[in-house]
């Protein structure tokens, strides 16, 4: 399953490269804030869970995290640039605090912690990018439309991996 998740995600990537962008609306300012944070703390979560988790199925999950959204978040800087958005550099409070407890624990109570909060994310998530696939300009809507397909997949996965 993990081959099938990281295969898929290549088309994606080559399709966005092809659209123009126009300046980004406040709908879509709004939608980059909070996908590119969320983005952000997915990776860094995942390549903590790559090195500490204890069960292989949460360390595939994490790999194929990280490749994703790692993905998803250089096209987001490409069309979020193009639109004259910005994206912050770094995790701001609410996740650097998120990512601290998340390391705090240990053994398989990390390995729980780790899929809960990614599903909890996830479902978040996944509701941005449907609304901004609708309510967004035009390339934000073609690459909310297709990320939201990789969370779902990512959703479906990670409901595999509970413990």
């Amino acid at each position: 399953m993990t081959r099938t998740v990281l295969l898929s995600v290549a088309p994606f990537a080559f399709a966005l490269l092809s659209q123009a962008s126009a300046p980004g609306t406040d709908t879509d300012r709004t939608f980059v804030a909070k996908v590119s944070q969320g983005g952000a703390y997915e990776v860094a979560a995942s390549k903590f869970a790559v090195q500490h988790a204890t069960m292989p199925d949460v360390k595939d999950q994490a790999i194929t995290e990280v490749h994703d959204h790692t993905l998803v978040g250089d096209e987001l800087k490409r069309i979020s640039t193009a639109a004259g958005i910005q994206i912050a550099p770094q995790l701001n409070a609410e996740f650097s605090a998120r990512l601290a407890k998340l390391k705090s624990a240990v053994g398989p109570g990390f390995d729980a912690a780790y899929i809960a909060d990614m599903e909890s994310i996830h479902d978040k998530d996944q509701k941005l990018f449907a609304q901004e696939a609708m309510d967004g300009s035009d390339s934000f809507k073609t690459f909310a439309h297709q990320t939201d397909l990789i969370v779902k997949r990512h959703i479906g996965a990670l409901h595999g991996t509970d413990q």
